[in-house]
């Protein structure tokens, strides 16, 4: 990681980094990350287990409190000339959406209550209170991130095609914007997510034909469709001579959900720590190697109950990207599990209060905006992973008359250092 070397811009005390001295490297040998891919696996396999009543509870019991929120805040704010039941209302209309958002639409999404053979809860057919239709969500988080968490290249939310939020990625003078592009990120938050699977970075570079965007652009209309016309055209009108009052505690409720969400993903995926990975190290993942990618590139918000409810349990983030379809519930049940583990074998477990993830975070947009030269390396702890070697490639005598066709596939057996970011 960087860290901002202080003689270069003395006005930024903020952004500089840890100076103390370079922690020795983590080195896991081959036998200690098979063993986090049997621990880990065995973790599932009790969680998945227990599953039950409990957790079919917990979710209807959100879903209520979810529903009663929003009709609480839609009745409040047709008393929005009092300005206290304006405040209330969007309060409440803000707590809607963020638990529909968070704790159910991303939840469900994942496929989380799929065991519970509950149509409503069908993670193939369920849509939530936002502009990006969720078919586009499945892909672009669900498969791309999930499946490529991290990888630099290939993990879009790396930066989400309009931030620099690692080193690796080249500095150019347009990510002197990176502070503000961050800001405006976050005020429009769903609609950013919205046009993600667009690609715009590519677009714009040539790299994608803008004709593969027809049917992303059909899924919006319909779906950022309805959602305008619900919060800023039926719902005022239906308020009556309050028209304005309502249509403004609708885009303040809008607003705090996306203000909100931006903050508890960028706390999961970019705080101090986090590490990145690039495609050459993560080619031929075995089972553990996996895991142990899940467990450098995450990071936790400690916090309250309440706290975690409100973030959809994504405040365990290294438990979601270990076991993304596993109910968010338990994420606090298996944390201490997965926190021994890390440390029994010597990983970093990235956790820390949301102030101080966020702030965390924020130096780091600060701190990537600038150039290279500009700032100094920050010390964080490196992971060397020992791999197994990839199997020799087979020789295959051809067959007489037939052309002789060597097997793909060899590769040496390679001890990789993921560096931090």
């Amino acid at each position: 990681m960087f860290g901002l070397s202080l003689p270069a811009i003395p006005f930024l005390p903020f952004l500089s980094g840890n100076r103390d001295p370079e922690p020795e490297p983590v080195v896991l040998s081959r036998d200690q990350v098979d063993e986090i891919g049997r621990e880990l696996d065995a973790l599932r396999e009790r969680t998945v287990a227990a599953l039950g009543s409990e957790d079919r509870e917990y979710i209807y019991r959100v879903i209520k409190a979810q529903r009663g929120f929003e009709v609480a805040g839609r009745g409040l704010l047709f008393l929005g000339f009092l300005p206290p039941a304006w405040i209330a209302g969007t309060a409440a209309l803000s707590v809607s959406k963020i638990l529909d958002n968070m704790e159910i639409g991303h939840n469900v999404m994942h496929g989380q209550y799929d065991w519970m053979r509950e149509p409503a809860l069908n993670s193939r057919v369920f849509e939530w209170d936002t502009v990006c239709p969720s078919d586009q969500w499945r892909h672009s988080h669900n498969f791309v991130h999930h499946t490529y968490t991290n990888i630099l290249d290939m993990d879009r939310d790396i930066g989400y095609g309009i931030l620099r939020m690692d080193p690796a990625q080249p500095w150019k003078p347009y990510y002197l914007g990176n502070p503000l592009y961050a800001a405006v990120l976050m005020v429009v938050f769903e609609w950013g997510v919205m046009l993600h699977d667009a690609e715009a970075d590519r677009v714009l570079s040539g790299k994608r034909d803008t004709r593969e965007l027809g049917p992303l652009a059909r899924g919006w209309w319909h779906k950022a469709g309805r959602q305008v016309l619900k919060d800023y055209v039926v719902f005022p009108l239906l308020s009556g001579p309050l028209f304005v009052p309502t249509l403004l505690g609708n885009a303040a409720a809008n607003l705090v959900r996306n203000v909100w969400a931006f903050s508890v993903i960028f706390c999961g995926h970019f705080p101090s720590g986090v590490q990145s990975f690039t495609p050459e190290e993560t080619a031929d993942e075995s089972r553990g190697e996996w895991y142990v990618r899940q467990l450098l590139g995450s990071a936790n918000i400690s916090g309250s109950p309440l706290m975690h409810l409100m973030t959809g349990n994504l405040s365990h983030q290294i438990e979601h990207h270990l076991f993304p379809d596993l109910p968010a519930r338990r994420y606090p049940q298996i944390a201490p599990q997965v926190r021994a583990l890390c440390e029994k074998h010597g990983l970093p477990y990235n956790t820390g209060g949301l102030l101080r993830q966020v702030a965390s975070v924020w130096r780091k947009i600060f701190r990537l905006a600038l150039p290279p030269s500009w700032v100094s390396d920050q010390r964080e702890t490196a992971v060397v992973i020992e791999r197994r070697p990839r199997p020799e490639p087979a020789v295959v005598e051809p067959e007489p008359g037939e052309e002789f066709e060597e097997a793909r596939g060899a590769g040496a057996a390679r001890t990789l250092v993921h560096d931090t970011v």
